[in-house]
């Protein structure tokens, strides 16, 4: 029950939402939705208030969504697992992780680079999704594509999943993560012109926005390695009303 309301759940959404605002994700957000719609996208604009293609695009962004939420989620339990088998090395694996975390962190403010994590991995997929299931194939391939351009953030997420005590907990986090980057991409499909008028202002702000996930990683990294983050959940669960709890 904890597991799914503490600063550890916060820090993996905030993370989601970085991913969709970085550079490899948000520029892309347009080619996603007309691919999804099986349509260009000139054709998804002129067309996106025609209640059959809305529909349509509103649930196929949300297997979508579910693909690579799957692909997620599946790493945060195998590295859930993986803590477990060296439990009894799991202070080194926190501080470990911790470190490896501040170095993402300084890497995404863009102090020095990694080219494995510059490119993205895309595995084949077919010239448009087959119907629902093949959205959420897609999905499942995009995920695994997008995972060496927001491999630091993620890693983040993996490594808090890597402490969690039980496998479910590292499914949560992930499922956190995936629900910070799924929503606003899921609000894409629902306003694409509110989405489209909210990017071309943003777009000068992606720097920003980097140096600003950089550092959120090197905070949580600090947090990871000197345990500060198991002891701010405590505070943060004492801190919860007992009548939240009942609705959680």
């Amino acid at each position: 029950m904890a597991a799914a309301s503490n600063l550890s759940f916060l820090v993996a959404l905030g993370a989601g939402l970085f991913s969709f605002l970085s550079p490899c994700v948000l520029p892309l957000v347009p080619s996603y939705l007309s691919y999804l719609a099986g349509v260009s996208f000139t054709d998804l604009q002129a067309r996106q208030r025609e209640t059959r293609t809305r529909r349509g695009l509103l649930l196929n962004a949300a297997c979508f969504i579910a693909g690579f939420s799957l692909v997620f989620m599946a790493l945060g339990a195998s590295f859930s697992l993986l803590g477990q088998v060296f439990a009894e090395s799991m202070d080194w694996i926190r501080k470990g992780g911790g470190i490896l975390i501040v170095l993402f962190g300084l890497y995404v403010t863009g102090l020095f680079k990694i080219p494995v994590l510059m490119r993205e991995w895309h595995l084949p997929v077919p010239a448009r999704p087959a119907g629902y299931l093949g959205s959420a194939l897609v999905g499942i391939a995009f995920g695994a594509g997008w995972i060496p351009c927001v491999g630091p953030i993620l890693g983040a997420i993996l490594f808090l999943a890597g402490t969690a005590e039980t496998a479910g907990t590292g499914v949560l986090l992930l499922g956190a993560y995936s629900l910070g980057l799924g929503i606003p991409f899921f609000a894409s499909a629902l306003a694409l012109d509110a989405f489209l008028g909210f990017y071309g202002r943003f777009r000068t702000y992606l720097r920003v926005v980097e140096v600003a996930a950089g550092i959120f990683l090197v905070i949580v990294g600090v947090l990871l390695y000197t345990n500060y983050i198991a002891i701010l959940n405590g505070y943060l669960i004492a801190l919860t009303p007992q009548w939240l709890w009942g609705r959680l």
